[in-house]
């Protein structure tokens, strides 16, 4: 999988942090999209699948490679979403918690990670995600002018598409 290190951007955050520019709601059934990094650069596509049954969504490397596939868990008592690696397994699975107060509240178990924890305005897409103490992730809208345009900045070490996977899941979730 390729990564690509982007200088500078909006945020001027942490240092050798990957940098994303997404569109809100991805994706309508059968629509593509393309998740750019700062400099403009085509990194990551997202392919709506038609013709399912449950939401599905293909993230892919900018060869059309495929890396996760993102679906829609139907019939449970929580909103929960499963991201699959393209070879096949469980990568993730995403869970709103039924009760949040005072804002959005989410969970993400990696398989073969840290549980992550989504906190923050997910409607407004100003969220961070983390794993325990350690900051994995943080979106903003206020990075753009753009009209239904998000960014979303990664943390150094982690992986880009899974994370941004689990982005474009919670936004599919949230605004459903």
């Amino acid at each position: 999988m390729m990564r690509r290190r982007v200088a500078g951007g909006p945020g001027g955050r942490e240092e050798g942090a990957h940098r994303y520019r997404m569109r809100e709601r991805l994706v309508s059934i059968g629509d593509d999209y393309w998740i750019e990094d700062y400099a403009g650069e085509r990194v990551f596509k997202v392919d709506g699948k038609a013709l399912r049954l449950r939401s599905t969504l293909i993230i892919q490397n900018k060869e059309g490679q495929d890396l996760y596939q993102i679906q829609e868990k139907m019939l449970r008592i929580k909103d929960t979403m499963e991201i699959e690696r393209a070879g096949g397994g469980v990568a993730a699975t995403i869970k709103k918690a039924l009760i949040a107060p005072l804002r959005d509240r989410w969970t993400v178990r990696v398989a073969d990670g840290p549980e992550m924890d989504v906190q923050g305005n997910i409607l407004d897409h100003e969220y961070r995600i983390s794993a325990g103490r350690d900051r994995v992730a943080e979106v903003s809208k206020k990075w753009f002018r753009v009209r239904d345009t998000y960014g979303v900045e990664i943390a150094p070490g982690q992986d880009d598409a899974l994370i941004l996977a689990i982005t474009a899941a919670i936004d599919q979730m949230a605004h459903d």
